[in-house]
């Protein structure tokens, strides 16, 4: 196990074992005995449970960095897709989950199901307004405070969350994420990304159920017949700005297969890196 660092300061990612990470996602996606809710109960996201939670585990430690010592923020947790992976990973110890979403069912199953036997990992429900998952929330987007001190974690997720947030709600979530972060701490956010190949495979090669049209001048976009918030595409460029606006280095970019055939993840996959306090 990795020694913990000086929680004012996060070091670079430990070296890989590939062939570990391997066997724990395999493993992860096969147990049986892990928690997973009734079909019927998952409000957000399609395809397995087990096997998306079990993906993404990886994308974060290889992706991400994710360490089993690290704080973990996760934003819209949902009912738990992300946490349950998480509970093999985290050192029981010194690792730590907190869960927000805005959804009472998803954050009422994980209290239930995942925090008795990982007492590491707490949830709790953050009364923010959404068209679509919330609609009479009391805390507006752009007024989002999270309720934490600062620089609290060392990972935050976002994984499936600004693809149902207008542009303006982004900023109001970075800032508040730049404050919760420690130096050199993560965040680990998916997005749709429209950029010079997506819009030339509009007709062909894309994910047609994302046929996204520019709104006004930009820089969102969204699917025709959909409500706004039901999928939403930014301009290639606009969230790299509202990295660095915020106050995160951009570690990592890489394209997701709903754009084209090929890669190793749907979504687009940004990694952002809280500036490093100078000596």
């Amino acid at each position: 196990m990795i020694d913990a660092l000086p929680r004012d300061e996060i070091g670079a990612p430990p070296p890989l074992d590939d062939a570990h990470l391997r066997w724990l996602t395999d493993s992860v996606s096969r147990n049986r005995f892990l928690p997973q809710p009734d079909a019927n109960s998952i409000f957000v996201g399609d395809g397995d449970f087990r096997a998306i939670g079990a993906e993404f585990l990886g994308h974060f430690i290889r992706m991400g960095g994710l360490r089993a010592n690290h704080r973990v923020l996760d934003i819209g947790c949902g009912i738990g897709r992300m946490a349950v992976p998480l509970t093999q990973y985290l050192d029981g110890d010194r690792g730590r989950y907190d869960g927000l979403d805005p959804v009472e069912g998803g954050i009422r199953w994980c209290r239930a199901t995942v925090t008795p036997t990982y007492p590491n990992f707490t949830f709790q429900r953050l009364d923010i307004a959404h068209d679509l998952y919330n609609p009479t929330g009391t805390i507006k987007g752009r007024e989002l405070k999270l309720p934490f001190a600062d620089a609290q974690f060392d990972f935050i997720i976002m994984t499936s969350v600004v693809t149902h947030l207008p542009a303006d709600e982004v900023m109001a979530y970075l800032a508040e994420i730049v404050r919760v972060l420690a130096h050199g701490g993560r965040l680990f956010m998916t997005a749709f990304i429209v950029d010079e190949i997506a819009r030339r495979n509009a007709t062909g090669r894309r994910d047609p159920r994302l046929a996204f049209e520019r709104a006004g001048q930009g820089p969102c976009w969204f699917v025709p017949g959909q409500p706004p918030l039901a999928a939403v595409g930014f301009d290639d460029g606009f969230l790299d700005g509202a990295f660095n606006r915020t106050g995160l280095s951009l570690a990592l970019k890489s394209f997701g297969h709903w754009r084209e055939p090929g890669g190793t993840h749907y979504q687009d996959v940004l990694v952002g890196e809280r500036h490093r306090s100078r000596p």
